[in-house]
């Protein structure tokens, strides 16, 4: 196979994988990537996967990506929540949420981190497009209980304070009922207290 004709049979990939090619040419040779590699026309992101070297890296297609990397995983925690504006900082680390175990992927593009939960809590997500792609991502409630689920030391007024949580965007965004709803699944009282004092702390603020 030549480069142009893996450009063109996958001109829609954001990132592909080698089970990817062989699905177009089972013969493929896999030393050719290597070769493309060195040319400058395809990068490696992690083992087995690759971008091509002009697409343009974003929020959005490194989540993407994140989606592919590590199934199943949806986009969570801090960068969800810098997504919504909810906190006010870029995030340097793409994170996720999974239901298998703990992982980190560090790449050219990007660090991938991607924290475990127990598969009865893997929900509240959604799909959230991008040109003619879609990624997984909490919705804003499920992103803030995935925050505090995994950090039980914010447990204060100082360590919400610190948070510099935009008020606004999260009377916006945030809907208090539906995220009610959703920590009594989780069946934590101490999470169920953490979140009852950080409400009252975002509506007195």
């Amino acid at each position: 196979m030549k480069y142009l004709d893996l450009k063109e049979n996958l001109r829609d990939f954001v990132s592909f994988s080698v089970s990817d090619i062989l699905k177009i040419d089972a013969k493929f040779y896999a030393q050719r990537l290597s070769e493309w590699q060195r040319k400058g026309y395809i990068k490696k992101i992690t083992k087995g996967y690759y971008t091509f070297s002009d697409t343009k890296i974003n929020e959005s297609v490194l989540s993407i990506i994140a989606n592919r990397l590590y199934s199943p995983s949806y986009i969570s925690l801090e960068m969800a929540l810098s997504f919504y504006g909810i906190i006010p900082e870029s995030v340097y680390t793409i994170t996720s949420i999974t239901s298998r175990r703990t992982r980190n992927i560090k790449t050219e593009i990007g660090q991938f981190s991607y924290t475990s939960v127990r598969p009865d809590l893997f929900f509240g997500y959604r799909l959230e497009p991008h040109k003619q792609h879609n990624f997984m991502i909490a919705e804003p409630e499920k992103a803030i209980l995935d925050f505090f689920y995994n950090n039980p030391g914010i447990d204060n007024q100082n360590s919400f304070y610190e948070l510099r949580i935009n008020k606004d965007s999260f009377s916006e965004k945030v809907d208090v009922k539906k995220l009610n709803g959703y920590l009594k699944l989780y069946k934590n009282q101490a999470l169920e207290q953490r979140i009852k004092k950080f409400i009252e702390f975002i509506t007195h603020a």
